[in-house]
């Protein structure tokens, strides 16, 4: 008995044995999954997985050092939430007025109109970039203005700029060359200013209206040194097209790289609102003017009334010839004289 006893204890220790070694081959088993499941279960389990790469590095610097001090533990809806914060508190300040120089030279605006024809003959899609003719003008500032007081102080600062403007003008009058086509990052299409003296003074109103709007307590945008451009073509105009198109091919302007557009006389500048109801003609809605020198208006005015005297003269030659005939101003007396005896 002592002997089977033995035998059986051995059995049953080699059979505990080998279930152990089974065991032990399913669990390493199992803990050797595939390298791509395991990078993706990982990244799963990120509390970012769900955040934009370029949301969650446009956050301040200073969040990013506070993080680093100390580090908590958060979930994918918390940092949504953090950036859509940051997307209304900038949104908040996002420029909604701006200062305005309006192109009114029909020959600038005819020939920016020819140059839109021939992109959007190559490329009917930018049809959706293009600025309408109405709507062309340079930008002087942009600003922020968030209540009727803040926009009566912006008005009241156009109208302090046009003492300085005129000072610097010395009733002289400033001829802006439009020539030549550019862009920035291939997204906006921008004639350009002749670099000339009067593109020195234009500079030179920029900065002091800035200075007269930032004393007011208006900020005015950006801190780049100011750069008088032309817009015609931008694909911001539409989401929809900015999903087609990433960049705009410069070989559809080529032909119009260093063409001459025409001269704007600088005579008005509009405070106007990005978004209120635009004009019937396109232009923007505005807040207030101010006007110095004489516009293109004015001259196309002068030159109707002259075509119109011109047309007029022949016909008053005409009726000089006549009244100086003896036949004609006898009849025209005895007319006159009948008229008064009958009346």
């Amino acid at each position: 008995m002592c002997y089977f006893k033995y035998i059986t204890d051995g059995l049953e220790n080699v059979q505990q044995k080998k279930i152990f070694k089974e065991n032990k081959e399913k669990t390493l088993q199992r803990e050797e999954p595939c390298a791509a499941d395991s990078v993706d279960s990982l990244m799963a389990e990120m509390p970012f997985v769900d955040t934009d790469i370029e949301e969650e590095c446009a956050m301040h610097a200073t969040s990013e050092l506070n993080s680093k001090k100390k580090r908590k533990r958060t979930t994918g809806r918390d940092v949504e939430e953090g950036i859509e914060r940051k997307k209304k508190k900038n949104k908040q300040h996002q420029p909604n007025y701006f200062v305005s120089l309006p192109i009114t030279n029909p020959k600038i605006t005819g020939s920016i109109q020819a140059v839109q024809d021939a992109i959007i003959q190559k490329d009917q899609r930018l049809s959706k970039a293009m600025v309408r003719s109405g709507s062309l003008h340079v930008t002087m500032l942009v600003m922020h203005l968030s209540s009727e007081e803040e926009i009566s102080i912006a008005v009241g600062a156009l109208s302090d700029s046009k003492v300085f403007v005129d000072n610097l003008l010395k009733g002289k009058r400033v001829d802006l060359s439009f020539q030549g086509i550019d862009h920035f990052r291939n997204q906006v299409g921008f004639v350009n200013l002749a670099e000339n003296d009067h593109t020195t003074l234009l500079k030179e109103i920029a900065e002091t209206m800035k200075m007269i709007f930032q004393e007011k307590g208006i900020m005015t945008g950006e801190e780049r040194a100011f750069k008088p451009h032309l817009t015609f073509m931008k694909l911001s105009k539409s989401t929809e097209l900015r999903k087609q198109v990433k960049k705009i091919d410069s070989s559809l302007y080529e032909d119009f790289k260093n063409h001459y557009f025409g001269d704007e006389i600088l005579h008005r500048f509009d405070l106007c609102s990005m978004l209120k109801k635009k004009q019937p003609n396109g232009y923007y809605y505005c807040e207030s003017s101010i006007v110095f020198g004489k516009s293109h208006e004015a001259d196309l005015v002068k030159e109707a009334l002259r075509r119109e005297t011109q047309a007029l003269l022949p016909r008053l030659n005409q009726i000089k010839e006549l009244l100086t005939s003896p036949e004609i101003r006898t009849k025209i007396s005895k007319e006159l004289f009948e008229d008064r005896h009958n009346s």
